[in-house]
């Protein structure tokens, strides 16, 4: 028997997430990966649709705003606040402070980890999903104990500067950057990716800062909870899966394109 419910956050898979199915939808009493659904994991999703909630989503990051953005319910289950660096401010990072995790990340590609000559944070790397920490890294200059707001802002904005060099950052510090696999969220269905490829979309460069939301009482916000949150701070929330059948689109469209000129050209 299918029962009509509010969509769980992160149950998505990429055949669900046309227009139409973006409201109140209808899935079976187990999820598609035969995982049952607690019940503060069901929240109601957003009613617009995802093309609306996505432009809203840029528009935020582009004036600073977080967005939230959630994984898989049967990955980490998890709701993170996503921010992109480049428009990082001291108040944004309190928020972030304040209503996550503590453990801010800084989101890096491949040629800024290099660039920065940043470490993986082990020698093997055996986490559940091979999130990519680094060493952690403070601004050598400009901080003061490097655990506040300003100070981690601080660090942030060194590391991204255009001519960013190795001395510029002390390690081990108070943020920990995250090595975001090439290729993005088709190739890892992670926060880290997935807060890359939006800054990347709302064209404020290749990288982005992240921190888990967490409810006062110390466990992961989800569900009811995170529906509130969000309504209340005003946030957009969007999710890996469907940014993934963004990218398959997107993808899907250049390789036609690709295969029409070609065509025009023989002819």
């Amino acid at each position: 028997m299918r029962a009509c419910l509010p969509l769980p956050w992160n149950v998505f898979r990429p055949d669900l997430l046309r227009e139409r199915f973006m409201s109140a939808v209808c899935f079976p009493d187990v999820s598609p990966t035969a995982t049952a659904v607690p019940p503060n994991a069901v929240a109601t999703l957003d009613a617009r649709p995802f093309a609306a909630r996505l432009a809203r989503a840029l528009h935020d990051l582009r004036i600073g705003r977080p967005v939230i953005l959630l994984d898989d319910f049967d990955r980490e289950n998890e709701a993170d606040l996503i921010v992109a660096a480049a428009k990082l401010t001291v108040p944004v990072m309190a928020q972030l402070i304040r209503d996550g995790s503590g453990i801010v990340c800084l989101c890096l590609t491949d040629e800024t980890v290099a660039q920065l000559d940043l470490p993986p944070m082990v020698a093997r790397n055996d986490s559940r999903h091979g999130t990519g920490f680094t060493v952690s890294i403070e601004a050598r200059a400009g901080v003061s104990t490097g655990v506040s707001a300003a100070d981690r802002v601080t660090t942030i904005r060194t590391a991204i500067a255009p001519q960013a060099r190795p001395e510029d950052l002390a390690r081990p510090g108070h943020v920990f950057p995250l090595r975001a696999q090439p290729g993005g969220v088709l190739a890892r269905r992670g926060h880290t990716e997935g807060s890359i490829e939006l800054a990347e979309l709302a064209g404020l460069g290749s990288s982005a800062v992240l921190c888990e939301l967490m409810n006062p009482d110390g466990t992961m916000m989800r569900g009811e909870a995170l529906d509130r949150y969000a309504a209340r701070q005003g946030l957009v929330a969007l999710t890996i899966a469907e940014l993934v059948a963004h990218r398959e689109a997107l993808d899907a469209q250049a390789e036609a394109g690709a295969d029409s000129a070609a065509l025009a050209w023989g002819a």
